[in-house]
């Protein structure tokens, strides 16, 4: 593959690819050499039946992932079904994957239900935060892995199952067998093909594709044509991104949005609150956002909006200056767009 590189126009503005189908694999935007290498894995091992564990931090990707894997399996036909055991409540863990026939328990359907192991048969079922699985619920699970055969809740009839199990996880399963809460035997029969995606932080030559990538992706779904700034560009390369992927994505999204300028800049990347400095931001309630009539343009409504930010900062703070310090802003940047709305 060949690598990516920025180009940029006369402005300094990062120039948007023709077409991003070079650095894409179905839904995975890359240009970095490890996450390369993982594809390449996940496109060798589709086909079997193993188990896979992806590990990573939190927004890094595991569920496209996952998705890759399906769509280039023999079960690429059948369903994908996809769980977070961190949404389910402890209490309904048990129903929601095995299902429950009728009248097992109060508030049960009468006419029972199929649990997610059902409604994934002959297909894949992709379970994120499997960190989060009750212990009691581990051993029903490893027994679906090891003899394809369940029971519902409140039912005695065994049912045999036919799925493909992709796990992930951003917690560290070892660490959680050494303190008793996560099943050994579990953990092993996981991780039979282990895949750990690298964090953004690790692959930063990724990160001006994925910028120009979500740019042109929200450029489109919001009638725009903003452009990214050099020092912009430079700026997220050098960002931490604790939130990976996922993080940097409502990066773009806020900055196509609240920019009021053709061209997004640093100052556009700091007003978002998105820099390594901590900002006070004055905070707003449903209430006050709602109060803003949509019956207007777009940058009307985004320009009336920043002008009550810095309103409410001056009055918060008791002067220009302090406001433009804590909104990590120029005071004449303040004071030139305070008295544009005057005049």
């Amino acid at each position: 593959m060949k690598k990516f590189n920025v180009l940029y126009d006369k402005d300094n503005c990062a120039i948007l690819p023709d077409d991003f189908v070079n650095y894409k694999t179905e839904n995975i935007i890359t240009n970095n050499d490890k996450v390369l290498n993982l594809i390449n894995i996940c496109l060798r091992v589709a086909k079997s039946e193993a188990p896979i564990l992806i590990t990573g931090e939190s927004g890094v990707g595991k569920e496209l992932l996952a998705e890759l894997i399906h769509n280039n399996s023999d079960r690429k036909k059948e369903s994908f079904v996809k769980i977070n055991c961190a949404a389910i409540p402890d209490s309904l863990k048990e129903a929601e994957f095995f299902g429950y026939e009728a009248g097992s328990f109060t508030g049960a359907s009468k006419y029972g239900k199929k649990g997610l192991i059902e409604l994934s048969q002959n297909g894949t079922l992709f379970m994120d935060e499997i960190g989060e699985m009750p212990l009691n619920l581990q051993s029903t699970l490893l027994r679906v892995l090891q003899d394809g055969k369940f029971v519902r809740v409140g039912g005695c009839k065994e049912i045999k199952s036919n799925v493909r199990v992709i796990c992930a996880t951003n917690k560290d399963l070892k660490g959680l067998v050494s303190e008793g809460l996560f099943r050994n035997d579990l953990y092993f029969r996981l991780n039979v093909i282990p895949i750990t995606i690298p964090p953004l932080s690790e692959r930063r030559d990724d990160i001006p594709l994925l910028a120009l990538y979500f740019t042109n992706y929200f450029n489109t779904q919001y009638n725009t044509s903003k452009k990214l700034s050099r020092n912009l560009i430079n700026e997220l390369i050098s960002y931490k991104w604790i939130g990976n992927i996922r993080e940097l994505k409502n990066t773009i999204e806020r900055l196509i949005l609240i920019s009021m300028n053709s061209i997004i800049s640093i100052e556009d990347l700091k007003y978002v609150g998105s820099t390594n400095k901590k900002i006070d931001l004055v905070c707003y309630t449903d209430q006050d956002i709602h109060d803003f009539e949509i019956d207007k343009p777009l940058k009307q409504i985004i320009m009336e909006f920043e002008l009550d930010i810095l309103k409410r900062a001056v009055e918060k703070y008791g002067s220009i200056r302090k406001a433009a310090k804590v909104l990590d802003v120029t005071p004449s940047t303040i004071s030139r767009k305070l008295s544009n709305k005057i005049n």
